[in-house]
């Protein structure tokens, strides 16, 4: 035991081994004075040993409470209260003191580890946005500011919201068109993001003006497909929404998106939940067309199945692959390019 603590257990008060001889004056002088000298302990280890020596078996405080069963009841009551209040005095002292030395030995360590994150660290690169998700902003952008609002739903989707009300029942020949990832009988991943159509269209009131881009997922991967990629749809609702407005706002955008003229063309088409529906292709530098999104005026019974009168109100829908544009944009052949996180081919979208 180090010599400071020995002198502390030196300097107590020298009282009587027999606990009748005691008086509680002294014992109150023989409590304090042990709780001034924990106070002097500077370690934890001293504080354990201090410890053991003014509580433990061979303390005077236990050697006390041992002789309480020779005392008559009125001396167990008055002597057992001067030992439970120098009990109670002494281990205050030791558990006070225990906390701070725990307080300051984790204040020096802190101290000791502290690290500088101010500091430059070692080969540090200035990050940039995922070129999937700079060619989704720039889209997003155009429409926002043709007075769409940006509308998210649940990638878990329910068969109803992804097919049924899509007016694409069980029996229906386009469900082979999505090479679907199903949970069970009732859910799936979603195969696109009209179910936040038609979420929308539920839980409000035309006029609906939205976009919904968001993460999809089929069973398809190639050099131009990936079982997970983005999309990016569009739905307006209004007492007079027309086909020409629908050509007029997607001319505009392929148009703004690629920053120069465009020859363009409508080719018809089918999808169950437009009619009529049709194909966008735009005409590349080297002269040949290149499909680009789909588009179409809302079914009739997709207003029912959302509560929208067809009779009252009309709409269009368009959707179109966010890497798809990417990559024409961008001049990329191979779409697994952007999922492989390789960091020389990212770098140089900087």
């Amino acid at each position: 035991m180090p010599n400071d603590t020995a002198t502390l257990l030196q300097n107590l008060p020298k009282l009587s081994d027999t606990l009748a001889e005691l008086t509680e004056p002294e014992l109150n002088d023989y409590a304090e004075t042990v709780a001034k000298g924990i106070t002097h302990i500077d370690n934890a280890q001293d504080l354990g040993q201090f410890r053991a020596s003014v509580t433990g078996k061979k303390s005077a405080l236990t050697n006390w409470s041992k002789q309480m069963g020779k005392l008559d009841a009125q001396q167990k009551k008055q002597v057992g209260g001067w030992l439970h209040a120098v009990r109670t005095r002494i281990n205050e002292a030791l558990s006070n003191r225990q906390t701070e030395l725990e307080t300051e030995a984790l204040n020096a360590k802190l101290a000791s580890e502290t690290i500088d994150v101010t500091l430059p660290a070692k080969g540090q690169q200035k990050g940039q946005l995922h070129p999937v998700t700079m060619t989704a902003r720039r889209m997003q952008q155009f429409f926002k500011q043709a007075g769409f609002n940006v509308a998210t739903g649940p990638e878990v989707e329910s068969d109803y919201y992804n097919f049924e009300a899509l007016n694409i029942p069980a029996h229906h020949p386009a469900r082979a068109m999505h090479d679907t990832f199903y949970f069970d009988a009732h859910y799936l991943l979603r195969t696109h993001t009209s179910p936040v159509q038609i979420r929308t269209m539920q839980a409000g009131k035309p006029p609906i003006r939205i976009i919904c881009p968001g993460r999809v997922y089929r069973n398809d991967s190639d050099q131009t497909h990936s079982p997970m990629f983005h999309q990016l749809e569009g739905l307006m609702v209004t007492e007079k929404s027309t086909f020409a407005e629908l050509k007029g706002l997607i001319l505009a955008f392929l148009q703004a998106f690629f920053a120069k003229e465009l020859e363009v063309r409508f080719r018809p088409s089918f999808f169950p939940f437009t009619e009529p529906s049709a194909e966008v292709d735009i005409l590349s530098d080297s002269g040949k067309w290149l499909e680009v999104m789909g588009c179409g005026m809302v079914h009739p019974k997709v207003l029912q199945n959302c509560g929208i009168d067809p009779n009252e109100y009309t709409g269009f829908a368009f959707g179109m692959g966010i890497e798809r544009f990417a990559m024409l944009y961008y001049g990329i052949e191979d779409l697994r390019l952007f999922f492989q996180n390789d960091v020389r081919f990212l770098r140089q979208f900087g």
